[in-house]
């Protein structure tokens, strides 16, 4: 069974396709962001956390929707056999963090720990400003190693990630 691990810059529409393709393949979605944070966005312990993901890390499938590689110690990667790497332009991301502050600030997302509402500061925005030069070169380095039976996908567009979703409806995967 497919465990498949989404990741990239926030507002890059990870969680959108992670939901998406559960909705598609029927494996159960899992959002890490729900997993690390505490009521008022306060960060879970590294070893709580990781114990926490261990067993659910261990089922035969998942989607996991989130990057957290220090966090978990990147032991999402050898247990994943698909990987979507979401590389968006900067502004793209930025728009879409802008697009869902809008329609949910001060509210919980589903996807999203309780008592972490939507919001928006410049922490969070340097972030994502940040992403392709500090965060997106780990990302790749913890990717480059895999194993022959796992796949890797980048999508560096949004018609992009529509269209993988189109294709998995369509041929499952391979």
């Amino acid at each position: 069974m497919p465990r498949i691990l989404v990741m990239g810059c926030s507002g890059s529409g990870k969680s959108t396709f992670a939901q998406g393709m559960s909705r598609i393949t029927a494996i159960p979605y899992i959002s890490l962001d729900a997993h690390f944070w505490k009521p008022g966005w306060v960060e879970t312990d590294r070893a709580e956390f990781r114990a926490r993901m261990a067993p659910i890390l261990a089922t035969e499938n998942w989607i996991l929707d989130g990057n957290y590689l220090s966090a978990l110690d990147g032991a999402q990667i050898p247990r994943a056999t698909h990987v979507f790497l979401f590389d968006l332009p900067r502004w793209q991301c930025l728009l879409g963090v802008l697009r869902r502050v809008a329609s949910q600030y001060g509210r919980v997302r589903p996807e999203m720990a309780p008592g972490c509402p939507e919001k928006l500061d410049g922490t969070f925005l340097r972030y994502i400003w940040d992403f392709r030069e500090k965060q997106l070169p780990k990302i790749r380095e913890a990717i480059s190693g895999l194993r022959a039976d796992q796949h890797v996908e980048t999508c560096i567009s949004r018609a992009q990630v529509t269209n993988v979703l189109t294709r998995v409806a369509r041929e499952g995967f391979a």
